[in-house]
């Protein structure tokens, strides 16, 4: 992904009153509109099996983009709201720039992109340790050499001792021309998916013999998407088997990227139903990995290092609540189903004014910004808030750390709507937390709860994001159990941490 130069008002918070006989995420009367939603709120069946676990969640889980082109990278508030938000992955230098950089230099080849003077690999480092994340890097395939790869790792763990352990070897190189569309830069003669999987065992064969420790992850394309299942002029199978059947041996990680929607086609609805999508995109991930790298297959993460609502010039929805609905709900689906690391497209990115800003899309914003955090920029008539007040996804990605941590244990749960999706964690401490997330834009629901496994205590806690909010509103829902019933307001992320009886 390459950086656009792409105002959300600071919203009111309301507080919502539950349905009768449930449990409340707010403490203030209905405005007439909530109201008239209430009463059309139905009950939904969510059921949660603390005994069935779906794993741990990894120390790579939740990551985010950062880029050296930001002119925020540094900001000394950054560390606090990206650890506050829970990131513990910081990838660099950033997308499609990563395949023009040359990190000993700082620059990029002329005419393509631009590094930021400041941000250099060690500033950066000094950013992924105040923030207490570790650091994923994308080494130059499409501009630089194994050499140039095998350098950076020698100076990170060796000279710095800096201990970064994920390494990709280029960034969406299917795009080089290989199929046609032409966004990556490549300067091999030879492209294709054979040329780039004979070139990466050059790159790990010369980045692990300065570090054997190091994890080294590859370029698939996501299935389902394109050019999943294009077969190139000279090829005999598509890129996936194809750089799988070569490399697969040697691989570490697959490194994906999904963009659910593509400019111009999106819709909410659309939007959030997308998820569904999630179980067979990583079971095809799976069973690729168990045809090609052999008795190393179990070992071999899957890792989403780019993921947004939009593929390329983002509108209204990239800053809207719907947005961060889908980024809680998106990064729970993939951790359950194994993939060990979700990285989001990205930390600053800037105004752009040109997307889909069309009314039939949720709120009032007419700009897009694939940023968590506002950069303050304006763009063809249009400006953000101030510097780094967050944007809805940021609300999001921060309401996870509500429901759980790496370490944590995922546990099984589901719900009798697909407007409702239910995700559980049982935390390290004891405490079980389940989060709901409302995709209907109208209706309120009331959940009524089946818990198996574990037996709640009175009164647990509430964390509440929705419309109307302006942060995280926590309280206590006084009256649970027995009860056991609670209400999720429309558009809204409900996450209930309950302590064991």
């Amino acid at each position: 992904m390459e950086p656009l130069k792409s105002t959300m008002s600071r919203r009111r918070f309301l507080k919502v009153l539950a349905a009768a006989g449930a449990a409340t995420v707010g403490g203030a009367a209905l405005t007439p509109v909530r109201a008239s939603r209430a009463a059309r709120a139905e009950v939904v069946s969510v059921s949660v099996d603390a005994t069935r676990s779906l794993g741990k969640i990894p120390e790579t889980a939740f990551g985010i983009n950062n880029a050296v082109w930001d002119g925020l990278l540094l900001d000394p508030a950054l560390p606090g709201l990206l650890s506050r938000a829970g990131v513990r992955v910081m990838r660099y230098p950033g997308g499609s720039t990563s395949d023009v950089y040359h990190w000993q230099t700082n620059t990029t080849e002329p005419g393509q992109s631009y590094a930021n003077p400041n941000n250099t690999f060690d500033a950066f480092m000094g950013v992924v340790r105040a923030t207490g994340a570790q650091a994923m890097i994308t080494a130059n395939y499409g501009s630089g050499t194994p050499e140039e790869a095998a350098a950076w790792v020698r100076y990170a763990n060796v000279t710095k001792g800096y201990g970064v352990r994920y390494w990709e070897i280029g960034n969406e190189v299917y795009g080089n021309g290989s199929y046609g569309a032409d966004w990556e830069y490549d300067l091999h003669t030879e492209k294709g998916p054979a040329a780039y999987a004979r070139n990466c065992l050059d790159f790990i064969r010369a980045m692990k013999a300065e570090d054997p420790t190091i994890r080294i992850g590859v370029v698939l394309t996501m299935p389902g998407d394109w050019p999943d299942g294009v077969v190139a002029p000279g090829d005999t199978m598509d890129w996936n088997h194809t750089v799988l059947s070569i490399v697969g041996g040697q691989i570490d990680f697959a490194d994906v990227h999904w963009y659910a929607q593509q400019p111009g086609q999106e819709s909410d609805s659309g939007l959030l139903a997308s998820t569904s999508l999630i179980p067979g995109k990583v079971a095809t991930l799976r069973s690729l990995i168990e045809q090609y790298c052999g008795s190393r297959a179990s070992q071999v993460q899957i890792m989403l290092t780019e993921t947004n609502s939009v593929a390329y010039n983002p509108g209204k929805q990239t800053v809207s609540l719907v947005n961060a609905l889908f980024l809680a709900d998106s990064y729970m689906d993939w951790l359950e189903r194994g993939v060990a690391n979700v990285d989001w497209w990205d930390t600053h990115n800037g105004p752009f004014a040109g997307g889909n800003n069309s009314p039939d899309l949720y709120g009032s914003a007419d700009y897009g910004d694939y940023g968590v955090l506002s950069t303050g920029g304006s763009s063809d008539g249009v400006s953000e808030p101030p510097a780094e007040t967050p944007f809805p996804p940021y609300y999001g990605l921060r309401m996870l750390t509500k429901l759980g941590v790496s370490g944590d244990e995922m546990v099984s749960s589901s719900s009798s709507s697909s407007l409702v999706t239910a995700h559980s964690v049982l935390q390290a401490d004891g405490d079980l937390a389940l989060m709901l997330v409302n995709k209907d834009p109208s209706r309120g629901y009331v959940a009524d709860l089946s818990i198996s496994g574990f037996t709640p205590a009175p009164n647990p806690t509430v964390y509440f994001y929705g419309e109307g909010s302006g942060s995280i509103g926590k309280r206590t829902a006084h009256g649970m159990p027995p009860t056991r019933r609670v209400t999720i307001p429309p558009y809204s992320l409900v996450v209930l941490e309950m302590s064991p009886r």
